[in-house]
């Protein structure tokens, strides 16, 4: 008899690979029936990731969404089945422990059966609770191996980190191939491994077609013993997103697999919704570079989801590096002349980070700094002159331990720059908090709602769930459509001054890009879009709402001072990045070599360390505004 393949169709998956947004609640209340009617999944990815995010940004309420959305599925006996971030639940920041347990059991009682768990750097210590708050919630806890391509992380490694999630409770693999670079053979002989030593462990594969091995691994995967195969479907299939439903379906069968036929109607409703969806505004946010495939990715191993915001950031850091080029009397480079040099410094400098897998949010700290040394090598100066404070975290072990061992450059650095390594569990790191917003939301008079599900979200999400609350959130998101709607069709106002360039503007009608400044969670994020894999999200990195609350310095006059501390790259100068850190100020003393303020930009913190000694004379740049690169931003004498 031959062997039955299932399918799982990643709808919300599809939208946050192409763009920021998914549909809102009536637009999946439409298209859930449609997708039941197709009759070809035995599971569906319905939420998780940013989902929650995007419904409070929108001004809907997430847990009502959810549930409505799940309830069609649940009533078809089609699993449903959302992502979760391990120690970052579903945001980008570390959630408590308390957050996190209550997370599952609510998410259960919403109607999701299925806890896709990752950790960004593979570390099963930030997993262990996951799998433990999934199974005491009801929920099925499904591992995720985050897959990328390197000497380090080879089939053995796979394996072997699979005997650990197992061991530590967890009840079914998932290989997530979330740059799609899984080389097939490999992918096969990682779920052939995995069978070999747990052969009832259901393995389900989940790749994003961005450099086009996706339909071979999907094979491999399916005869070495996967039992689930992730797809995505028109309109939104390829790209960064998934290999085609039909595209799959038609091989597999074609390899001897028994599949059920898809209801083709059923499916060009479901497609016919799904560009109507688009039509309606969502497309105004789906960066056009994100609906092609690009196998120049091989080689660095960047997850195609992120090239949105990657092209973004290189066409704001090619203006500036041809500014100096210019100012230096030197030739002026292409657009393609930087991404391949960031190509390949991302080859030179990964294995010297510890080889953290590629996937949010550490591709995106390997690709800053990379883009910083590549630049930097550019104008003459030497690599790792820049590493924000984001990667640095993920450096000094704040998030676990990397695989590989840090160069011998970064060890010095961190040495001169008295920074400490962190080898504890990092869940430590963050102490429970659900008293602390029960009583701020007694103190509202809000109620917890069913089953605690407001309690959890406003502890999840605080700042957005607050702007969900108050109106605002719906309000501004409304007012940025309008502006994108008449940028669109021609039209200037001063609604559309707001909104970023076009980044290689294909069909303007149906795909737009989305730039945008966001408070998450009482933090100021900025976000272009343009989601990695399967997890959804951008690396957004949050800049501490302390920085925004901290005193700023009497300024003195620029003319005072002989010693220039110059602003090594554009972005938004600030002079702290938490409470506890105290702003220099006129008349302190600085030596060389220390932090004298920051600049967020490409979503991180930047360092900004001085070259000399001296007094502070003199304050120019003024904290949380605008900086071009070789702004003076502080003088010394």
């Amino acid at each position: 008899m031959p062997k039955e393949i299932k399918l799982c169709l990643v709808y919300r998956d599809m939208w946050q690979s192409a763009g920021k947004y998914v549909p809102r609640v009536d637009q999946l209340n439409k298209v859930a029936q449609p997708i039941v009617d197709m009759n070809c999944f035995t599971r569906v990815e319905t939420n998780g990731g940013g989902f929650e995010q995007v419904n409070l940004l929108f001004g809907e309420n997430p847990n009502k969404a959810v549930r409505q959305w799940t309830q069609p599925f649940n009533d078809a006996g089609i699993q449903t089945q959302m992502l979760e971030r391990g120690l970052n639940g579903i945001r980008m920041s570390p959630v408590p422990a308390d957050v996190r347990r209550l997370m599952f059991k609510v998410k259960k009682k919403q109607g999701t059966d299925i806890s896709r768990s990752f950790d960004g750097l593979n570390n099963p210590q930030n997993l262990a609770n996951s799998f433990q708050f999934a199974k005491e919630g009801g929920m099925v806890a499904q591992a995720a191996l985050s897959l990328t391509f390197s000497p380090l992380h080879t089939v053995d490694y796979y394996v072997d980190l699979a005997d650990k999630y197992l061991d530590l409770g967890a009840e079914e693999i998932c290989i997530k191939d979330m740059a799609g670079i899984g080389r097939p053979v490999s992918v096969g002989n990682i779920v052939a491994g995995i069978k070999k030593r747990h052969p009832n462990i259901l393995i389900q594969y989940h790749g994003h077609s961005t450099p086009g091995l996706s339909v071979a691994s999907s094979l491999e995967a399916a005869r070495a013993g996967a039992e689930i195969i992730d797809v995505g479907m028109e309109p939104l299939s390829w790209g960064t997103g998934h290999a085609d439903l039909l595209t799959i379906h038609a091989m597999l069968k074609d390899a001897g697999f028994s599949m059920p036929d898809v209801d083709t109607e059923a499916y060009m409703h479901v497609r016919s919704l799904t560009q109507e969806f688009m039509d309606d505004f969502l497309g105004y946010y789906i960066n056009p570079k994100n609906r092609f495939m690009n196998s120049l990715l091989i080689g660095p191993g960047l997850p195609g989801g992120m090239m949105g915001s990657l092209m973004a950031d290189l066409e704001k850091n090619l203006a500036s590096t041809n500014k100096w080029l210019s100012k230096n009397g030197k030739p002026n480079i292409t657009q393609d002349e930087l991404l391949i040099k960031l190509f390949k410094e991302v080859e030179y400098a990964w294995p010297k980070l510890g080889y953290p897998p590629l996937v949010t949010p550490f591709s995106q700290y390997v690709k800053n700094v990379s883009l910083m040394n590549a630049m930097g090598t550019i104008k003459g100066k030497p690599r790792w002159s820049m590493i924000d404070e984001n990667t640095w975290g993920m450096l000094l072990g704040k998030s676990g331990k990397l695989l590989g061992p840090l160069g011998d450059e970064i060890m010095k650095m961190a040495k001169d720059q008295n920074r400490e390594f962190f080898t504890g569990t990092p869940q430590d790191l963050y102490p429970d908090e659900l008293e602390l917003f029960a009583a701020k939301m007694d103190k509202k008079g809000w109620d917890y709602g069913q089953d605690d599900e407001e309690l959890m979200e406003y502890a999840m999400h605080p700042q957005q769930y607050e702007d969900y609350k108050n109106g605002s959130a719906k309000e501004k998101f409304l007012k940025d459509l309008e502006a994108r709607k008449a940028k669109a069709n021609g039209q200037t106002s001063a609604a559309t001054a707001q909104i970023a360039p076009l980044v290689g503007q294909v069909n303007p009608i149906n795909y737009q890009p989305k730039s945008l400044t966001l408070n998450i969670n009482g933090e100021e994020f900025k976000v272009n879009i343009g989601y990695e894999g399967n997890d959804g999200q951008q690396a957004a990195t949050p800049i501490n709402k302390a920085i925004t609350e901290s005193p700023t310095p009497t300024i003195s006059p620029q003319s005072e001072g002989n010693i220039s501390i110059l602003a090594p790259l554009e972005g938004k100068f600030y002079l702290t990045k938490d409470t506890g850190e105290q702003p220099i100020k006129i008349g302190d003393t600085v030596k060389e070599g220390q932090t004298v303020a920051y600049i967020e930009s490409m979503k991180v913190i930047n360092s900004v360390t001085s070259d000399q000694a001296g007094v502070v004379a003199a304050i120019v740049a003024r904290h949380g505004e605008e900086v071009e690169e070789d702004d003076v931003i502080i003088k010394l004498k």
